[in-house]
């Protein structure tokens, strides 16, 4: 994978491609945002960045109905947004404010949102997998018409949960939807120094799973395939797996020095970002004008804005609520 893969595809409405340059945008400004208040004190604990992958959560949450399931990672803020969460509730959480859609509890590494089933957020690498599978076997077993989208990065591949799901999944033919964010590294490792085999596809298809890669960094491209295996996947001919192409331009977690790359690589992947190059192929293909790309900037600039406002007049959780939910008789 190279950072000058294939291009961006321009085929869509103009309604709809704006509806996805928002989405995408709302990511990028909230993490954004994230960072400068990492760095102010007001976000604690860890946090790792979604910049450069929007296009994935994005194209991918198009195909999902509300009574599908979502799990994703640590890095999960960028999924949480595109599956329907606010922006306020999320930032609260961020802050850990009782307002927040985990009450504060879980901070920026475990989202949790019963309303919009998203499930996690998941702290430990491919700990959402076996979760995932566990969702969609209910599912089956009471026989719902429904898909559960599990979302994990290239590092999880190498984790025998990763094997376990998989070869569970296809023995019992369940509705998952198995999202591969493959970012080129997990945590400070290239793919090529952990995993023997780097065609993840493969990996998938050992599994007698059908698998197949996609260009992450379009988001067109991100959302024609996610909504065409979904598919097949809710009609009963059971688990997919999809590798999305993709690349992080921020390091690891904001405490990564982030020594393992040359920052000419990632200048490189530069000219690719996903809302960059979405921009222009909209722009060249009249479906968006220049007062139409201010305004949803400033649109999406206030959301960012109150949302910040929202978490800064939130209420720390009562210091005797701290064992509630804890333990149980």
């Amino acid at each position: 994978m190279t950072p000058d893969a294939a291009g961006i595809s321009p085929n869509v409405t103009r309604e709809h491609g704006l509806t996805l340059l928002r989405e995408m945008l709302r990511i990028r400004r909230f993490e954004e945002k994230c960072a400068e208040l990492y760095s102010a004190g007001k976000i604690r604990g860890f946090l790792h960045l979604y910049i450069g992958e929007e296009a994935v959560a994005v194209g991918a949450m198009q195909a999902l109905a509300p009574e599908d399931a979502v799990v994703a990672t640590y890095r999960e803020h960028g999924h949480a947004l595109a599956r329907g969460i606010s922006a306020d509730r999320l930032m609260a959480e961020m802050y850990g404010k009782h307002e927040g859609c985990s009450r504060g509890r879980g901070g920026s590494m475990h989202v949790f949102d019963a309303d919009t089933r998203f499930y996690g957020g998941n702290a430990i690498v491919g700990g959402g997998l076996p979760v995932a599978v566990g969702l969609a076997l209910a599912d089956r077993m009471q026989n719902r018409r429904r898909v559960t989208a599990c979302f994990f990065g290239d590092g999880a591949v190498a984790e025998g949960e990763f094997h376990e799901s998989l070869n569970l999944a296809v023995l019992w033919k369940l509705p998952v939807l198995f999202l591969c964010e493959n970012n080129l590294y997990a945590m400070g490792t290239r793919i090529e120094r952990a995993q023997s085999q780097v065609d993840l596809c493969e990996k998938a298809r050992s599994y007698r799973m059908p698998a197949e890669p996609v260009d992450g960094m379009d988001v067109v491209a991100c959302e024609a395939a996610a909504r065409r295996i979904a598919e097949r996947v809710r009609g009963g001919e059971g688990p997919a797996f999809i590798e999305f192409q993709t690349y992080r331009f921020r390091a690891h977690s904001m405490f990564d020095a982030e020594l393992y790359r040359d920052k000419s690589e990632v200048d490189a992947w530069k000219p690719r970002d996903p809302i960059l190059t979405f921009t222009t192929a909209l722009e060249a293909s009249g479906n968006a004008t220049d007062d139409q790309l201010a305004a949803l900037n400033r649109t999406v600039a206030d959301e960012i804005a109150t949302a910040v406002q929202f978490a800064e007049a939130g209420t720390w959780e009562p210091v005797e609520d701290l064992l509630k939910d804890v333990y149980t008789r």
